[in-house]
This record gives C-alpha cells, sequence and structure tokens, in this order.
C-alpha cells in the first residue's frame, strides 16, 4: 500500500486496473502524452446511414467480446437507450464488455443481472446509484469500478486511457446523417455536452433517436461527421424521467438559513463584483443562494460574466433579465434550461473537455469566480465525500465537484450541520471526491467555517459580523446534538477506484461488510 498527499492508503496495483497512481496534490501531475483519435472511417456518397433494429447496428459495428462502449446519462432516469442496447447485446451474445459511461441511474439496475452473466466485467462512470451501487458496495464486481470527475472523464478520453470501440447515444432529435440536438423532439434534455466527447473519439458512434427529422438539422450538438450509424426506435425515453418541471424553491426553513449565510459570505467575500462569474447546484440550499444573490444583483445593479453548470431555469431566468450575459451549458435541468439551450444563442452549449478538462488549454472552470457545491460529509481538513453515504453504500456521483473546487476562485460547500441525526461534519470523510485544499468555505445552518489557509475571507466574514467558527468547533456543535457516529466496517475487498481530475488516485472505496 502506497500512501497519497491526503493520507489515505492507495493499493499500488489492482489486478484489472494495472499500476495506480497516487494523488500527489492539485495541479502536481503534469500531462506526458498526446490527444490519441479515433479510428478513420469514410461514409461514402449514397450510403445509408438508418439501419433497421439496434441489433443491426450492434453487427455493424464489429463490437466483439472484451471491447468498450459508453453512453450518456443526459436523459437520466428517464433512459431507455442503455437497457435496451444491453438487452440486444446480450442476446447477442457479446461478453466481457466494459461500459464507459459518464453516469449511471437507478434505471440501469438491470446491469446487475449483466454483470452476473459475465456481459459486462467493468465498469467506469462518474457516478451510480440505485440497485447496482448497492451489489457493488457489497463485492458484485471482480474488477473495482473507477469513479471519475466530469472533466476527469473528458481528459481519460482525450488521453486514449479510456479507449471506446462504440458509442451508443441516445438523441433527441437527428437527421438521417447523423446531424443531433438535445432540444427538439418527445424526449428533449436540452445539452448532449457529455456526449459530444464520446461522438468525437469513439470508433464507431451509434445514435438512438426516437425524432427522425429532415435534412439538414443544424445547428447541431453532434454532427453528422462523427455518426456510424442511426437507429429509429418508438421512444428514448420517459419525457417524465428525462426533465422536471419549472424550478421548485425550498421552503424548508434550515435550507434557506443556509443560503442566506453563504449568500451574505458572497456578498461579503471580495468576489461579488461586475462581471463575476458563477456555478449553483440543483439543491435546494443551492438553488436557494442563487435567488438570493438574484437578489442582491438587482438591489446593487451588478451583472455576471457568466453561469455555469448543470443549468436550471433559475439562470435562465438571470439570462433572460439580463442579469447574467452568457451561460455555458453541459447539462439542462428542467425544462426551461432544456428548451432555453436551443432557443437563445447565449445559451452555450458546451462539451465536458470546454468545461472542466485539467489538461486541455483552459477549461471554463478556470473561469470561474464562486461556485457553490453540496456534500454529503465535510471533514476537518475540508476534505468533501459527495459518493458513498453514511453506511458506506455508494448512492451519488463525483460529476464536476472537484473540477470546479480547482478551477473556482471561491469553492463553498453548503450543507446542514446534521442530517438524519448523523454529523455531517467528522473527523475523517468515508470517501475523499475533493481534496480539502480546495474548498474555502463550509457554510450549515450553524456557523459557517473557513478553510485556515483563507484568512482573508476569515477577516471579511467576520468584518460582516457573520458567524464564523472553525471546523472543529462546528464539528464539536454537531456532535453535541447527534453523537459521534460509530465507524463503518469495511472489507478488504476494493470495490471502486475514485481518480481525482488529473487521473491519479486520490481514495479508493472498499467492500462494505
Amino acid at each position: 500500500m502506497l500512501k497519497n498527499k491526503i493520507g489515505r492508503e492507495i493499493p499500488e496495483h489492482i489486478e484489472g486496473i494495472g499500476e495506480l497512481k497516487p494523488y500527489n496534490g492539485v495541479f502536481s501531475y503534469k500531462p506526458s502524452t498526446r490527444i490519441r483519435g479515433r479510428k478513420i472511417s469514410a461514409v461514402l456518397p449514397g450510403e445509408n446511414k438508418i439501419v433497421p433494429s439496434v441489433e443491426e447496428a450492434i453487427k455493424k459495428t464489429g463490437l466483439k467480446d472484451g471491447m468498450t462502449i459508453s453512453f450518456h446519462h443526459h436523459l437520466r432516469e428517464g433512459d431507455y437507450v442503455l437497457n435496451m442496447v444491453m438487452e440486444a447485446i446480450d442476446k447477442l451474445g457479446i461478453k466481457n464488455l466494459t461500459i464507459a459511461a459518464s453516469s449511471l441511474n437507478k434505471v440501469h439496475a438491470p446491469l446487475v443481472d449483466y454483470i452476473k452473466k459475465g456481459v459486462v466485467t467493468k465498469l467506469e462512470t462518474s457516478g451510480i446509484r440505485g440497485p447496482l451501487a448497492e451489489e457493488i458496495s457489497k463485492g458484485l464486481m471482480d474488477t473495482p469500478i473507477v469513479i471519475r470527475s466530469h472533466g476527469g472523464r473528458a481528459r481519460a478520453i482525450e488521453a486514449g486511457e479510456v479507449k471506446i470501440d462504440v458509442a451508443f447515444l441516445g438523441v433527441p432529435s437527428t437527421d438521417e446523417y447523423g446531424n443531433a440536438n438535445g432540444h427538439d423532439g418527445q424526449s428533449f434534455c436540452g445539452s448532449l455536452g457529455y456526449a459530444k466527447i464520446d461522438a468525437k473519439y469513439a470508433d464507431k458512434v451509434v445514435l438512438i433517436t426516437d425524432n427522425l427529422v429532415s435534412y439538414p438539422n443544424v445547428p447541431a450538438s453532434i454532427e453528422q461527421t462523427d455518426v456510424d450509424y442511426i437507429v429509429k426506435v418508438d421512444a428514448i425515453g420517459d419525457s417524465n424521467g428525462i426533465v422536471s418541471g419549472a424550478t421548485r424553491y425550498t421552503k424548508n426553513p434550515r435550507e434557506l438559513l443556509i443560503a442566506k449565510y453563504a449568500a451574505a459570505a458572497i456578498e461579503a467575500s471580495g468576489y461579488f463584483k461586475p462581471g463575476f462569474s458563477m456555478q449553483c447546484g440543483t439543491g435546494g440550499a443551492s438553488l436557494a443562494v442563487a435567488r438570493f444573490i438574484k437578489q442582491k444583483m438587482i438591489d446593487k445593479n451588478i451583472k455576471a460574466s457568466f453561469a455555469l453548470g448543470g443549468v436550471t431555469g433559475q439562470f435562465v431566468e438571470m439570462l433572460n433579465e439580463g442579469l447574467v450575459g452568457k451561460i455555458f451549458d453541459t447539462q439542462s435541468f428542467d425544462l426551461t434550461a432544456a428548451k432555453s439551450v436551443g432557443e437563445n444563442p447565449n445559451h452555450y452549449e458546451i462539451d465536458a473537455s470546454f468545461y472542466a478538462n485539467p489538461h486541455n488549454k483552459g477549461s471554463v472552470v478556470n473561469k470561474l469566480d464562486i461556485v457553490i457545491l453540496s456534500a454529503l460529509e465535510i471533514d476537518t481538513d475540508f476534505n468533501v465525500n459527495v459518493i458513498t453515504g453514511s453506511d458506506g453504500v455508494i448512492r451519488g456521483a463525483s460529476g464536476g465537484h472537484c473540477d470546479t473546487a480547482a478551477g473556482a476562485k471561491m469553492a463553498i460547500i453548503v450543507a446542514p450541520l446534521i442530517r438524519g441525526r448523523i454529523p455531517t461534519i467528522i473527523d475523517k470523510v468515508n470517501t475523499v471526491i475533493t481534496p480539502g485544499e480546495t474548498i474555502d468555505v463550509v457554510v450549515t445552518d450553524r456557523g459557517i467555517a473557513v478553510n485556515p489557509k483563507r484568512k482573508d475571507l476569515e477577516e471579511k466574514f467576520k468584518a460582516a459580523k457573520l458567524p464564523v467558527f472553525s471546523i472543529e468547533e462546528l464539528k464539536e456543535k454537531a456532535e453535541k446534538v447527534s453523537g459521534k457516529p460509530e465507524p463503518i466496517e469495511y472489507g478488504d475487498k476494493v470495490v471502486g477506484i475514485v481518480e481525482y481530475r488529473d487521473g491519479t488516485v486520490i481514495d479508493v472505496i472498499r467492500e462494505v461488510k
């Protein structure tokens, strides 16, 4: 075992994965490889890309045992595509596949059976939830899953660490030649920011759609030059699970108090000035922070240069009202955002590399002033866990958490001090996703803690008469109410490897006893 920079024990080698590089700091790992492209192939004049079935498309791609396939998660809990493709692959008798999905949800529970049957033997993803996550946490797979951030996944694909043989991409709209977007059709989802990377780098790309439209379907999120085959099906997803309706604002007093403190901290920070930039999450407290900040912007006549995300209708409203100049959108979370990305030229769709890849020539997270992030746990070193619950079971996603925290001038964690009678601030988080050296402020309903390296912020917050405590004091406040949680019992088996955005290993997830 090796110990990385934050003291986590990392195996030197794992069967089926290879040698592991331990995390050694936020910007310590320097890339030495080059961008790796796909195999060249040509579609000649008159050739038809449309095939009659998913099964026929699989055959045409030449998919074989041991290859890597990919999917995106823009259809969220409404996704039909992954399960549809895996059923066809199973019927064809193909085995030993790696799935490199941008994220996996509860709807993908059928993968449990395909893993047991040997159809799938490896998983690489940003997040995983539901029955599949529970089974993996109990030791379902022989080879550990690999967890990457959104920026880390884009980096790994571009660097050739993840080599996608076939990408199966559900698209809400495409023409007969493969010009596709996510904002038209019955299954619209908005931005296709995570799918765009797969389309650019996979050797073969299959679009699956329920909305075939006339050529040319432009401007396009995925372009014809990246597409091999197209399959028309009855439905690629359930619209009720793809995008939610209008953004609903929290009425929870605790979340509103957290948001009030966070908004006041932003106002006092020195970053809240004309031309600032921000990203907010989609949780109740995060949305409320954006709402409070919006009012402060109106009151002080301050306009933001851009908003970034995971985008909700709240940012769209601010764009339309002239409070935000541009939106960069990798994923649209609600109906308003999903429609806006196709209608407003200032609502700009970006891919995951542009968003957060640490090894390109400048991803947009580097230009963030403020990011508001959530947490399942924070420890006294400010390390953050957003993937394993208090029982040690995988139930979340790395997402863009560590990417935005590394890039932003001020990264703020918003979380209740106690959640479900369990302290949120503890001695040592179960799983580190985001290292504490990139977290500046923790805001709870019982007070604010500032990372000791940010004395400048602490002084400003105290001058603004905000309730500032040390992280240890907040931990003690929580323990006085709920007691100290019992440590989780783990087995020796490693079930998950957590990569930091640069490809080094920041932590591992062990089997829950």
